[in-house]
């Protein structure tokens, strides 16, 4: 069994580190707040104060975390970053959602340090991590890819090759993008449709029988006529990504009209003060 740092215990990290442990790793984890360790202690994580010192000794160090500064401050800070507490060799493996940017650049921080690096981002929510059911995407290097692979598997029910470093991070945000995009545009139809005296529970019914309705989309027309907005990719993270889109098609100059216009509706719900509800909640800007 290896020997696995994990840096960030939110709602995800929180349940992939659970699946390690239980998978019989030997676990350390970290977390800013340290409240959020005990559980991962009972259940027979070690804990660390640092991410460095979470790291010292690790054959694998996972991160799950926020956004770029949040995964910046965990593996670069000045005095307890991970990267400086990891030996030449070991793996860094970067599962947040982030920019591509910022993934090249810590891979080759991580590079200079002698030490290998994958971006492993996960498609899946807390029900997916819980059971061990995500699925990863992966950029970096195929041989490093195969080490990880039994970790991997202990959390996720596949790992995907996505290329290069940066290829895992870059089709994760285009899978996000094309979910929130799905999910602005429901809310916008069913709205209408319910501002237009149409019987909703019906229509959703008829809609999810043609071919135009992804499973995707037939979940979140589920949570939104049941009004269950409890966070399970709340609406702040969402325009997190959707801000990542934008920063990689500036990058490449392509204009993403799509990607935009739903950023912008995230960011109307975030001013109607239902950015910590669950996506579909963007239904409410229409009710």
């Amino acid at each position: 069994m290896a020997h696995i740092a994990f840096l960030g215990l939110g709602a995800m990290g929180s349940r992939m580190a659970t699946r390690l442990v239980d998978d019989g790793h030997h676990v350390t984890v970290w977390n800013r707040d340290p409240d959020r360790t005990r559980a991962l202690r009972s259940h027979g994580a070690q804990v660390a104060a640092t991410p460095r010192a979470a790291a010292a000794g690790a054959e694998f160090v996972l991160s799950m975390v926020r956004n770029d500064d949040a995964s910046r401050r965990a593996w670069l800070d000045e005095d307890d970053g991970a990267l400086a507490g990891m030996s030449p060799g070991a793996v860094a493996i970067e599962s947040s959602t982030l920019t591509v940017a910022w993934v090249v650049e810590l891979a080759a921080e991580a590079a200079r340090r002698g030490q290998h690096f994958l971006d492993a981002p996960v498609a899946g929510s807390r029900p997916q991590a819980e059971s061990g059911q995500l699925i990863f995407m992966a950029g970096g290097d195929a041989d490093v890819l195969a080490r990880t692979q039994p970790l991997l598997r202990a959390m996720g029910a596949a790992v995907h090759h996505a290329g290069a470093t940066g290829a895992g991070a870059a089709v994760k945000l285009a899978i996000n993008a094309l979910f929130g995009i799905q999910v602005a545009a429901l809310a916008e139809v069913l709205g209408l449709l319910a501002r237009s005296g149409v019987d909703l529970p019906r229509a959703v019914d008829i809609i999810g029988s043609t071919p135009v309705a992804s499973p995707a989309a037939k979940a979140a027309a589920a949570t939104m006529l049941a009004g269950n907005y409890a966070p399970m990719f709340p609406v702040k993270l969402v325009h997190k990504d959707f801000s990542y889109v934008h920063a990689l098609a500036a990058g490449q100059r392509q204009a993403m009209p799509l990607s935009d216009a739903a950023r912008g509706v995230m960011g109307r719900a975030i001013e109607h003060g239902i950015g910590d509800d669950n996506l579909t909640g963007i239904f409410r800007l229409y009710t």
